[in-house]
């Protein structure tokens, strides 16, 4: 198929997210930072830490990229699957493919990549428990549910395979109306899948956490949904000119995927497709958060592909519509290629993760506490273990009051100054090129005659306190 290589395809870009370092120290040893940490975490992502660390090791960033490539052409794959039967036309191919260009910096290597693996295993599998009688369903039940035992270790969306069970079981129970009791302990079988894991009971609540953090439902949990872009609505962001296209397409795909999908429920309640469903749920999520666009772009595939039917147009209509979308590919594959060029071989982003500043302080050790940009301290854990870093990408670690103070510092440089000088910090790194907002920072500390500037490249500095030195 034609969208899951050009999903494949525009995957191929360095590792722009930060976090992927801190899994690949995590793989070697839990990261602690010598900042308060909250009790009771589990390390949700043990199995995918393991999984890319091992990739690393054959064959460093390239190969890693190269695997999150497959892997979310594969995603695609999985949930088109079930189309292979299918005629459509170029047309539809065509604009997805031009709007999942626009959406690529989405498919990055995270967690999340294998939970829409896995969920694209349950797209096709799901429904052949409801198409089966009694002992030809157990093997698929028993598959799907070790499958799901595996990805409470993954990620925590592991939550969403039971939430696509009851979806799917749902849409049976309408149909049929009975089995209800037989449906319901089938959905509860693999919601108790994390008591199957040492630390069960946190497993099990940890999505809950991630939501709440996520949405925002409790007063601590406000700052992460406001702090963090990633947790923010499209709307939102649009609104505040980042990522302009990408937002305005979002919102433009989940719009009109719900309203055709309501309208479809609306019209045939008892006919309506289990997939349509799930594709009201994620084009919600999407809408709620950016991170979770990435849930809805293979749903809303499958629909727009399933709802594409034949046209009766003249003779030389049919040719423009040959060949408008024949130019279309042509043109995201041309601008793809050259999208390339910038590309460094190592397959690092040297503007967001410090990789030289890394290694000269690595050679240049100091004696107090370090002071990182959360963006850099993955990278920095990863690479310089030695010295424990201040923050990290990994915010469901912190408390909502340490976070919240940290977002303050930008626009608060007074605060900053008295809180590194009660702490001990000696050595403080911030980036100057994406996501530099510590330019207030940077400079108070260089007018305080404390701090001077002892390393400096084209994405990071970094300052040392003076009598230290």
């Amino acid at each position: 198929m034609i969208l899951p290589l050009a999903v494949m395809l525009f995957s191929v870009f360095p590792l722009t997210d930060t976090d992927i370092w801190w899994h690949l120290a995590c793989a070697r040893e839990w990261v602690v930072t010598w900042t308060p940490v909250r009790g009771n975490i589990v390390n949700v992502h043990e199995f995918f830490q393991q999984v890319v660390s091992f990739v690393y090791t054959l064959g460093g960033a390239p190969l890693l990229v190269a695997f999150k490539a497959l892997l979310w052409g594969t995603v695609f794959l999985l949930f088109l699957l079930p189309l292979r039967r299918k005629t459509f036309g170029l047309v539809p191919v065509a604009v997805l493919a031009a709007a999942l260009f626009c959406f690529r910096f989405h498919f990055e290597l995270r967690p999340v990549v294998f939970s829409m693996l896995f969920l694209g295993i349950y797209w096709n599998l799901v429904p052949r428990i409801f198409d089966r009688e009694g002992f030809r369903k157990i093997p698929i039940v028993l598959l799907l549910l070790c499958l799901q035992w595996l990805w409470c270790r993954f990620q925590g969306l592991y939550i969403l395979g039971p939430v696509l069970v009851a979806v799917f079981a749902a849409g049976e129970f309408v149909r049929k109306n009975h089995g209800g009791k037989g449906l319901a302990l089938l959905v509860l079988l693999f919601l108790a899948m994390p008591f199957l894991h040492r630390d069960g009971l946190e497993l099990f609540l940890y999505p809950f956490g991630l939501l709440d953090r996520l949405m925002g439902l409790t007063e601590s949990a406000v700052v992460f949904a406001g702090g963090i872009a990633e947790n923010r609505s499209p709307l939102t962001l649009l609104m505040e000119g980042e990522n302009v296209l990408a937002d305005i397409l979002a919102i433009l795909f989940a719009v009109v995927s719900l309203a055709l999908a309501v309208r479809g429920i609306a019209k045939s309640p008892r006919r309506t497709e289990p997939t349509t469903a799930w594709l009201c749920i994620t084009a919600v999520l999407a809408l709620a958060a950016e991170r979770n666009i990435v849930l809805f772009l293979p749903a809303m595939c499958y629909f727009v592909l399933n709802l594409e039917r034949p046209l009766n147009m003249p003779c030389h209509a049919r040719r423009l519509g040959m060949y408008l979308p024949v130019v279309l590919l042509f043109a995201v594959l041309g601008v793809w290629c050259r999208s390339l060029l910038p590309y460094d071989r190592t397959m690092v982003s040297s503007l967001r993760v410090p990789v030289a500043a890394a290694q000269w302080m690595k050679s240049n050790p100091h004696e107090g506490r370090l002071f990182n940009d959360d963006r850099a301290g993955g990278y920095l854990a990863f690479e310089n273990p030695g010295d424990s870093t201040y923050m990290d990408g990994r915010f469901i670690l912190k408390s909502a009051e340490f976070f919240g103070r940290y977002l303050e510092y930008p626009e608060k440089p007074e605060t900053y100054m008295h809180d590194v000088d009660s702490l001990g910090v000696d050595r403080a790194i911030f980036p100057l090129r994406y996501y530099a907002r510590w330019d207030g920072v940077i400079s108070a500390m260089l007018r305080s005659g404390k701090w001077g500037a002892v390393y400096v490249d084209s994405g990071f500095v970094v300052l040392d306190r003076k009598n230290l030195r």
